[in-house]
C-alpha cells in the first residue's frame, strides 16, 4: 500500500473528502517548489499534483499552458524536477503525483524514469494522453515500483470503459468534469452530477472530479457526488497573485459536511 492508498483509507475512516491542488514545477523557478508544496500540505491538501512543463500540453488550458511556458523559460527539465522532489520529499508527508505526457517519459527512457521517480519519492503518475490500450509500455514498471497510475474518465466515456478503467487502479479515478481542456468555468453541464454518481457506483476505488473547478461553491458541489476534487488552473492563478487565503478557502470548502 503506497501513500495514495493510505491517505484515502484514512479519509474514508474519517468520512472526509479529498482536495488535490495542481501546481506547475518550475513556475517561478524550481527554488519556489518546496515553499509551494509545504504551504499546500500545511493548508490541508490531501495530495499534490505536480505538472511537468512540456511544449505540447494537449489537455491544458491557457492558465496551465502559460505556467508551463514560464517554467520552460526558467530552463526547467524533467530531470531537474525529479531531483528537486528528491530533496523535498523528506519533509513532506502527503502523496506527490507527477502529471506529464507520453513524450517526455519516452524521451527520458521509461524504465529509467520510473526508477528515478520512485527513488525521489513520487507516489503516482498521471499521463492524460496515454489511453489504457497503450499503458502496457509503462504499467509493468509502475507496478513493480508500487507507483500508482491514475487514469482519467470523461463525460464521453461509456460506462463499460469507465468500469474497465476503474478496475485497473488502486489509487483513484480522475473524473474529468468538462468536454475540453483545463481552465476555470462559470458552471457545469446539468448532467454532470448524474455522471459522477454513475462513475462512483461502478468504481471500486475513490473518484475525484477535476477540470474547471474554481470556487468554494464548485468544490462543495463536486464533493456531494464523489470523493474529492482536483483544482489546477485556479490554484496556479491564486499562487501567482499571492492569494494564499483564496487557496485555503478552496481547501476548507472540501471539509464542508454535505447532507444528501
Amino acid at each position: 500500500m503506497n501513500r495514495i492508498e493510505k491517505v484515502f483509507q484514512t479519509l474514508k475512516q474519517k468520512n472526509q473528502k479529498a482536495f488535490v491542488p495542481y501546481i506547475m514545477a518550475g513556475d517561478g523557478g524550481l527554488k519556489s517548489l518546496q515553499e509551494k508544496i509545504t504551504f499546500l500540505e500545511k493548508a490541508g491538501a490531501t495530495a499534490i499534483e505536480i505538472g511537468i512543463p512540456f511544449s505540447d500540453p494537449v489537455a491544458d488550458g491557457p492558465v496551465i499552458q502559460q505556467a508551463g511556458i514560464r517554467a520552460l523559460k526558467e530552463g526547467t527539465t524533467l530531470r531537474d524536477v525529479v531531483s528537486a522532489i528528491a530533496e523535498i520529499r523528506p519533509i513532506v508527508h502527503i502523496p506527490l503525483l507527477f502529471m506529464t505526457y507520453t513524450n517526455p517519459v519516452m524521451a527520458y527512457g521509461v524504465e529509467a524514469f520510473i526508477h528515478d521517480i520512485k527513488k525521489s519519492g513520487v507516489d503516482g503518475l498521471i499521463i492524460p494522453d496515454m489511453p489504457i490500450e497503450q499503458e502496457d509500455i509503462i504499467s509493468p514498471y509502475l507496478e513493480e515500483e508500487n507507483i500508482e497510475l491514475i487514469r482519467l474518465v470523461t463525460l464521453q466515456s461509456p460506462l463499460s470503459r469507465i468500469e474497465a478503467i476503474a478496475k485497473k487502479g488502486k489509487g483513484f479515478v480522475y473524473a474529468v468534469t468538462v468536454n475540453g481542456i483545463t481552465g476555470s468555468r462559470s458552471g457545469f453541464n446539468e448532467k454532470l452530477g448524474e455522471h459522477l454518481k454513475k462513475v462512483k457506483e461502478v468504481s471500486p476505488i475513490p473518484v475525484l472530479a477535476g477540470f474547471g473547478i474554481s470556487t468554494p461553491e464548485h468544490v462543495e458541489e463536486m464533493i456531494s457526488y464523489c470523493d474529492g476534487v482536483i483544482v489546477g488552473s485556479k490554484t496556479i492563478e491564486l499562487l501567482e497573485k499571492g492569494d494564499y487565503q483564496g487557496i485555503v478557502n478552496l481547501i476548507d470548502a472540501s471539509k464542508t459536511t454535505i447532507k444528501l
